[in-house]
């Protein structure tokens, strides 16, 4: 690993003007995801900006809409356990619970947790292989390579990964933004605005620039969030990333769907709402299972899978239904 320094800024805005003004410097939280990058040497900061002592940033609190804002410093494990996201947003419960060993939980912050980057081999393992989130230009070793674990919607000749984070799936599904501070402003990003797709520029996972910070994700209250599911599908039941998952929030009237909401991890560079599924899926009843695959079925036009994961467009649907059937058998 490269030798760095740490510092501990006071305040917000000290952080944001350190970062801003060093392209060297990394914010580091729980460190989870930034100390293996470190050590594969996918990254290599000098300095790292230890944010953790910022105040009011590792807070739950209840938005006047009865929706909630979780500090970005919050670790996965508090919010896993808090009786108001475990009763009113199940799907985000989940998420978390299936996204890594309680020792990581306990350790890994909300914020880190949705900006963590890909886990593709070509990325991760320092072998000299091409990569363009590691080197841009250099070319994409998997768009020709082991593409197993790797997207089916989205991708581009750039790279082919797929974003690593269960949490990010269940907040783009409930429409989530996330709150960022940067210099001399703060904002909001719409949830399924706030991952990129490739494009040309893999390298740039998301639409943050330098000098800006999450300190919180605000969930809203919507009525399909107390129905709703997160399915994982994996190739072993304890701490593995997904091939493909799904968050499903469904509002019903009777058996019938109202509205629902769907997105999917594991299969993009970002997570994908399956928009033409929820509008499809519209007054259609949890019984009829095969209008449900024809209306899920709908946003897999434009699949298009790789060499060696053409299973995820299968895979996909049937979990798609399944988590479904499993959110609307909640009511």
């Amino acid at each position: 690993m490269q030798p760095f320094t740490i510092t501990s800024p006071t305040d917000l805005d000290s952080a944001i003007a350190m970062h801003a003004n060093d392209p060297l410097a990394a914010f580091i939280a729980g460190g989870t995801d930034l100390i293996g990058l470190m050590k594969d040497r996918a990254t290599t900061p000098a300095r790292l900006l230890d944010i953790n002592p910022l105040p009011a940033m590792a807070e739950i609190e209840k938005l006047p809409d009865g929706g909630l804002r979780i500090g970005a410093l919050t670790r996965m494990s508090a919010v896993a356990a808090d009786l108001r996201v475990r009763e009113g947003f199940p799907v985000v419960a989940e998420a978390l619970l299936l996204s890594a060993s309680g020792q990581l939980r306990n350790m890994a912050s909300i914020g880190g947790n949705v900006m963590q980057r890909t886990r593709c081999a070509y990325f991760r393992d320092d072998d000299g292989l091409p990569c363009n989130k590691r080197e841009p230009g250099s070319g994409c070793s998997a768009l020709h390579g082991l593409n197993r674990n790797h997207a089916v919607f989205g991708w581009s000749n750039a790279c082919v990964a797929v974003n690593p984070s269960d949490l990010a799936v269940a907040l783009s599904a409930l429409d989530a933004t996330a709150r960022v501070h940067g210099h001399q402003r703060e904002y909001t990003i719409p949830f399924p605005e706030f991952h990129r797709l490739p494009g040309d520029t893999p390298d740039q996972d998301t639409v943050l620039g330098r000098g800006e910070l999450i300190t919180a994700v605000d969930i809203p209250a919507c009525p399909e969030a107390r129905t709703s599911h997160y399915l994982k599908i994996r190739d072993r039941q304890s701490y593995e990333f997904a091939l493909v998952s799904v968050a499903a929030a469904v509002a019903l009237d009777g058996r019938r769907i109202k509205s629902v909401r769907l997105a999917m991890g594991g299969v993009a560079p970002k997570p994908w709402r399956l928009t033409a599924a929820e509008q499809a899926l519209v007054d259609v009843s949890l019984d009829d299972t095969s209008t449900l695959e024809s209306a899920i079925a709908r946003s897999f036009v434009d699949a298009r899978p790789l060499a060696h994961n053409g299973f995820k467009v299968g895979l996909a649907k049937r979990a798609a239904l399944r988590a479904l059937q499993t959110a609307g058998g909640r009511s």
